[in-house]
């Protein structure tokens, strides 16, 4: 009897310290019973945000020579999730990589970072904007922060956003490839100390939002955490909007759990200490459609 157990091919980064990429991503998944195959697009020493002077090593040559070995392995996967990027360049590489990897019923989630609260992230070049806009034509799913989603659509970043104009982004955001956009970190003008999370599914032509208390605080890699929840539970055979607010939920948690602790926030979120509630029952109470 072959064991049933979801695989995720996971191409991002690794950070030697810091709870971002795939230092998080293989934990949160593995507790939420899927194994996490990485292909690490690039290694640095520490992830990036609040630190300067680290190592970065970009392993563009690995990236399809470890696609290839797995491909005549005769692997497959169940999801194909790709994150943080080492160059542009690799979103070529990508492309190719889902092209080789991919069957009909492979999820394929493209989570496009580069940047939060207005501006790119220090370590990506300004040609990756155009390069993850083609990469995001291959996704079944992408997952955008604001800022992510306002450089996809070459737009400004709003200050506050109603949501009958996230419905605009949200079909503009799908008209570029993918089935099913969600968009993070919403600053919903109709909700002060809320931010909102949106999606829209083209089949269907369905928009949901989850809204949840702003926390005056800032950890890098909950997007990562996020985008990993929601891989999972979408696998675990979860609908969209339960999905997306298991993983709000677990952020919240996640956040409350550490800002109550006196250390560097860019060491990121007590992981550790929340992994668990990923298998504990939860409440869905939340999302709405709109």
């Amino acid at each position: 009897m072959q064991p049933n157990i979801k695989k995720v091919a996971a191409l991002h980064d690794l950070s030697g310290f810091g709870r971002s990429s795939l230092t998080c991503i293989i934990p949160t998944l593995s507790v939420m019973g899927i194994q996490v195959c990485p292909i690490p697009t690039a290694i640095l020493s520490t992830q990036s945000d609040g630190f300067t002077d680290y190592a970065f090593h970009d392993l563009t040559p690995f990236l399809l020579d470890c696609a290839a070995h797995w491909k005549r392995l005769g692997l497959t996967f169940d999801c194909i999730y790709s994150g943080f990027l080492g160059s542009p360049a690799q979103a070529t590489i990508v492309s190719r990589i889902i092209d080789d990897l991919r069957r009909p019923e492979t999820l394929i989630a493209v989570d496009p970072v580069m940047g939060d609260n207005g501006d790119l992230y220090i370590s990506v070049q300004p040609e990756m904007v155009a390069e993850m806009r083609g990469l995001t034509a291959k996704a079944d799913i992408i997952t955008p922060n604001i800022t992510e989603a306002a450089l996809l659509l070459d737009k400004k970043l709003p200050e506050k956003m109603s949501l009958a104009e996230s419905k605009d982004w949200l079909q503009e955001l799908a008209a570029l490839g993918p089935r099913t956009v969600v968009i993070t970190s919403l600053p919903d003008a109709a909700a002060d100390g809320l931010v909102t999370t949106v999606a829209y599914e083209r089949d269907g032509q369905h928009f949901w939002k989850v809204p949840a208390r702003h926390l005056p605080c800032f950890y890098p890699g909950t997007g990562d955490l996020f985008a990993s929840v929601l891989v999972g539970a979408l696998l675990q055979g979860e609908s969209l909007p339960i999905a997306i607010e298991r993983s709000v939920q677990f952020i919240v948690q996640c956040i409350q759990a550490s800002r109550s602790y006196d250390y560097p926030g860019r060491d990121g979120v007590l992981l550790e200490k929340c992994l668990h509630l990923l298998r504990e029952s939860y409440l869905i109470d939340t999302y709405e459609e709109y």
